[in-house]
């Protein structure tokens, strides 16, 4: 039995990375050969000498909501603060509300001098709240004059520019927290990317806040993931068939991607254009049945994503270099460095 303490290691705080690189390709890159255990110490933007004609690079191309909101309850002025989970339809979220004490069903909450006003419908199971939503015009551009980035809870500092929390592909909104391998892409990379004769293909998978749960449970296979929507586009099923049959890698950006098309395969039995919810959990003894590769940021001690990194790279390899990661002191987490395991 693996337990979630297999998975800890020691990261010193000044570690997290609390802002993003000056430019999004000169992240660090640790490359890591999971047969041979070897580590190259890179820049993002050398990612292109590591990729081959005919591989394809799957992308998700979510896009962040700013669903941090701040307002003050109408009958006294007490701040509030809401956090956008899921649009219920009609105007309706689900939210989670701070202090909750304040939101009680009934009470209106007012944005902006009133660009925004919200009343608390229902209290959910769990504590989050049902909220009614009421403006002018459009929700979502509504949203983009109030809002914040969601950013986790280790980033403690102000995030000067929003589009820094977005990757340069995103396009369909609905996530709680970024795809944050993505980040460290530019137009231009990606543009020398398929100069080289690498497909690049997309996957929408919208990342919940159930991202940052801590496992709770010592035995890791009782974790309970939590469900996040996915879409993968006939598009993307035949590049990514096409690839494997002409014998080209399948590299999947990030965990979130992985997760995508780790998910078709399992419960398909093969890729094809597919959408739904997945609560896939991957752990060592799983085995890989789409990606060939993967890039993605170095995740928190005894998280889910460090469990799927150690299920794809071999548990030994994954805690030997994250250990070198530390005494070379990387940058962890959303806006921290990033590795290419292939």
């Amino acid at each position: 039995m693996m337990k979630k303490s297999d998975f800890y290691y020691d990261l010193p705080q000044e570690l997290i990375a609390q802002h993003p690189s000056e430019q999004r390709d000169h992240s660090r890159l640790l490359v890591v050969d999971r047969v041979t255990g070897e580590l190259q110490h890179q820049h993002f933007y050398d990612i292109v000498d590591e990729l081959h004609e005919g591989d394809c690079l799957i992308l998700n191309d979510t896009k962040v909501l700013p669903a941090r909101i701040f307002g003050v309850k109408e009958e006294t002025g007490a701040h509030v603060e809401f956090l956008l989970l899921k649009d219920k339809g009609g105007d309706n979220w689900e939210v989670i509300a701070g202090p909750g004490k304040r939101a009680k069903p009934g009470t209106r909450f007012n944005f902006e001098n009133g660009l925004m006003r919200a009343e608390v419908l229902d209290v959910l199971e769990g504590g989050n709240r049902l909220v009614h939503f009421t403006y002018d015009g459009n929700f979502y551009e509504v949203l983009d004059q109030i809002g914040q980035m969601p950013l986790p809870p280790y980033i403690t500092e102000k995030l000067n520019d929003q589009s820094r929390y977005q990757t340069v592909y995103s396009e369909h909104l609905g996530s709680a927290a970024a795809p944050t391998a993505g980040l460290h892409f530019t137009t231009d990379l990606l543009q020398r990317i398929r100069e080289k004769g690498v497909a690049i293909g997309k996957v929408t998978l919208h990342v919940g806040l159930g991202t940052f749960r801590p496992v709770k449970v010592d035995d890791i296979t009782a974790h309970t993931m939590h469900s996040e929507h996915y879409v993968l586009p006939q598009e993307t099923a035949d590049l990514i068939n096409k690839t494997k049959a002409s014998g080209g890698r399948v590299i999947a950006v990030g965990t979130t991607s992985c997760r995508t098309l780790e998910s078709v395969a399992t419960f398909r039995g093969k890729i094809e254009a597919a959408e739904g919810n997945t609560d896939i959990f991957i752990y060592p003894g799983y085995e890989f049945k789409c990606i060939d590769a993967l890039i993605t940021n170095f995740h928190l001690p005894e998280s889910t994503l460090i469990m799927l990194v150690s299920a794809f790279c071999g548990y030994e390899n994954t805690m030997h270099f994250y250990k070198v990661a530390v005494e070379e002191k990387y940058r962890f987490f959303s806006f921290g460095d990033a590795c290419f395991i292939r």
